[in-house]
């Protein structure tokens, strides 16, 4: 029982993760993330600042917007705009195990304006007419995660108009047709993080199992192996009915998966084979838990990829890249500073949040060489140009290349070391 109990841990890790973040956007009408309810966009226009807690790690290049569809009653159509060929977008779409299951966008559909449906498990139809694709989705609840660039404060008014062009629709609605009756009623059980971390775990995963019927077919006989425990879709998690060997067994597993997770986590420094879809991540259960930790809802890498260091910004560095090794993005590379534990962003004197190759006044040697210096106190004269403020302590600097090339995906290209400042001079 030990045993499964932390196989199911890990496997749930994500799913409770996911749920704690989506609750608050699309059920807590209290919570200051909430978006609205299901089917609805909530755009965020602004730059993000260190106030913005919706999201850890979040990046500070492509304001978001975002929306949780309930897909039980009927699909949900998605039409977006034409777009200009300097402008990026991505809609990310995310099941409740956190895959990455379909994506639109400039680097998956193209710049032209188009609509997609987003059906669920249950659906069963063929596409209708006026749609360009049909994705289909593991759970009954989804979410997209979209990201659209922003050149600067000027241009924000250009981002408002064109978030305003993304549009959710039932598919009854974009037909014409009268509508289905509506799903039944669900209550959505208050997420309670110190719960999440102990045997009644089960409880949340239950909930969300429901949402996840039937199970991909190379998950039954996992499903059967949780079930000796007490997980099952739906099932009702009591443990004053569980005998106390079972409870004990039980939270003993669940600190066995912690203990892989972090262990996993602490040496995992870039996301080659965190995100993506089932397929890509080959159910790697444990893969998918330390990308929940560390970036829950990270793209998949062929949109972006993600890595970085860990820093003290009382000890002065300098990222060197040479003119051959600097990232190498299709759109557009990013770094961005994050405090710690936390990973939100670090707020600084400069209000500069993080730095790429957009960042006005950027520096480049006459070789074509970069130097990106990060610390605590102002780098020197003539360096604050390339400087990224970071806490005076531990933190995390995380880099983006969106629109990755070949050698990143495949780990050919790697970030060169973060170094004490004057070893790269």
């Amino acid at each position: 029982m030990r045993a499964i109990a932390k196989e199911a841990y890990i496997y749930a890790y994500p799913i409770l993760e996911g749920y704690q973040t989506w609750r608050k956007q699309a059920v807590d009408d209290k919570a200051p993330e909430y978006v609205g309810g299901f089917n609805k966009f909530r755009h965020y226009s602004e730059p993000f600042t260190p106030d913005n807690k919706d999201i850890v790690t979040p990046n500070n290049d492509t304001p978001y917007s975002w929306a949780w569809l309930d897909l039980r009653a009927e699909p949900i159509v998605v039409s977006v705009p034409a777009v200009a060929k300097d402008r990026y977008y991505v809609m990310q779409w995310i099941d409740l195990f956190t895959q990455n299951f379909a994506y639109v966008g400039v680097r998956s559909t193209g710049f032209g304006a188009g609509s997609y449906m987003i059906a669920g498990p249950k659906w069963k139809g063929t596409k209708p007419a006026g749609i360009k694709r049909v994705f289909r989705a593991e759970t009954d609840i989804v979410g997209t995660l979209t990201r659209t660039s922003l050149s600067g404060p000027e241009d924000v008014a250009n981002l408002k108009a064109l978030q305003a062009q993304y549009k959710l629709q039932p598919l009854s609605a974009f037909l014409g047709h009268p509508a289905p009756p509506p799903a039944p009623a669900l209550s959505f059980p208050a997420y309670d993080p110190a719960k999440a971390r102990t045997h009644d775990f089960i409880g949340y995963l239950n909930f969300m199992l429901q949402l996840a019927e039937p199970p991909d077919p190379s998950e039954v006989a996992l499903r059967k192996r949780f079930a000796t425990i007490g997980i099952e879709p739906g099932k009702a998690w009591d443990p004053a009915k569980v005998a106390p060997a079972t409870l004990a067994a039980i939270d003993a597993g669940v600190k066995d998966g912690q203990t892989a997770i972090d262990a996993l986590a602490a040496k995992t420094f870039d996301t080659n084979g965190l995100f993506g879809s089932r397929a890509q991540l080959k159910n790697n259960y444990l893969n998918r838990a330390v990308a929940a930790m560390k970036g829950l809802f990270g793209n998949s890498i062929e949109e972006a990829w993600y890595g970085g260091y860990l820093c003290d910004g009382t000890k002065p560095s300098v990222v060197h890249f040479t003119k051959a090794s600097l990232p190498p993005g299709r759109f557009f590379w990013s770094m961005t500073m994050y405090t710690l534990p936390d990973r939100l962003l670090y707020a600084n004197a400069i209000n500069r949040y993080s730095i790429g190759d957009r960042t006005k006044g950027l520096v480049y040697g006459k070789d074509g060489s970069l130097d990106i210096y990060v610390s605590n106190t102002s780098p020197g004269a003539g360096k604050e140009s390339n400087w990224l403020p970071a806490p005076a302590g531990r933190c995390s600097l995380v880099a983006r290349v969106y629109g990755p090339s070949r050698a990143a995906m495949t780990g050919k290209w790697k970030l060169p070391p973060l170094q004490p400042l004057g070893a790269a001079q």
